[in-house]
């Protein structure tokens, strides 16, 4: 049983590593202040990174604060708005702060992406209290925190946008995955409920759930790609019908989009991103 939580060596490096960059003209998304927790690993580096292209003054939040200070000085670097702060979701009272902080450098946050998020594989019985906790601290208990804290600042001018990222685990069971699956189903329910109460604000809440994702974290898993294309009939894994996995920027280019916009009249809704793996949901 193990946790797992990698990071790339350049976080701006990894957002382009595979796939060039999405589309990042013409999204409206000029000047807005825009928050990402888990900034510095693989999907949190390629939202970052392409919010910041896009337009929006970007704050880089991550546990692992040098990694995101670098992130944040590379794409000031070629001339985008962009800062950093070391920030544990799991501490409200740093949340707190780190929002005000955040708002006093770029003004109100007007977009959030929730991507922060610890994995833990291991049976039922093999898992201690504390890794459960620990689980629906990071996993649900940060999104929560994040939530509350930009919801109380976009509420006032009757604008935002929210976006979760979970897992396709959140709906289709996994084996060794029965925490991770969890605490991603609780994320998945709070956000868009949470969308339900701000819908009469004009806030937007969704979910992008994301099967295999080439990222630093599944390859420190050891994760096999072409198992993960092919299925694994032994642990009821039905393959990827467009037979790839995704990588960060297909996940940055689905924030974008619902992050815009262009999604003004979709909130509440999970996207499944996962080359249809989850075709048995």
């Amino acid at each position: 049983m193990n946790s797992i939580r990698a990071q790339p060596a350049s976080p701006a490096a990894e957002a382009d590593r595979t796939w060039p960059a999405p589309h990042t003209a013409g999204w409206g998304l000029d000047g807005q202040t825009a928050l990402v927790t888990g900034a510095a690993g693989g999907i949190g580096a390629a939202i970052t990174t392409a919010l910041a292209r896009a337009g929006a003054a970007v704050v880089a939040l991550d546990h692992d604060g040098e990694r995101a200070h670098q992130l944040a000085a590379e794409l000031s670097a070629v001339g985008h708005t962009a800062s950093a702060h070391r920030l544990d979701v799991t501490d409200p009272a740093a949340v707190n702060a780190v929002l005000a902080t955040a708002a006093a450098e770029h003004g109100p946050p007007r977009l959030l992406v929730n991507v922060a998020g610890l994995l833990h594989r291991g049976p039922v019985t093999d898992f201690g209290d504390a890794d459960w906790h620990r689980l629906f601290s990071v996993n649900v208990d940060g999104v929560f925190h994040m939530c509350r804290a930009v919801a109380r600042q976009m509420i006032p001018h009757r604008q935002g946008a929210i976006v979760t990222i979970t897992s396709n685990a959140a709906s289709v069971p996994r084996l060794g995955l029965a925490g991770y699956a969890a605490s991603k189903a609780a994320a998945t329910m709070f956000t868009r409920c949470l969308g339900l109460e701000l819908a009469g604000v004009g806030i937007r809440c969704n979910v992008i759930a994301p099967g295999s994702t080439d990222t630093p974290m599944l390859r420190q898993a050891g994760h096999d790609p072409a198992s993960a294309i092919a299925g694994v009939p032994e642990q009821f894994r039905l393959g990827i019908p467009l037979r790839r996995i995704a990588t960060p920027a297909d996940i940055a280019a689905a924030a974008l989009f619902l992050l815009s916009e262009h999604a003004r009249h979709i909130t509440m809704q999970t996207l499944h991103l996962d080359g249809g793996a989850s075709l048995a949901d």
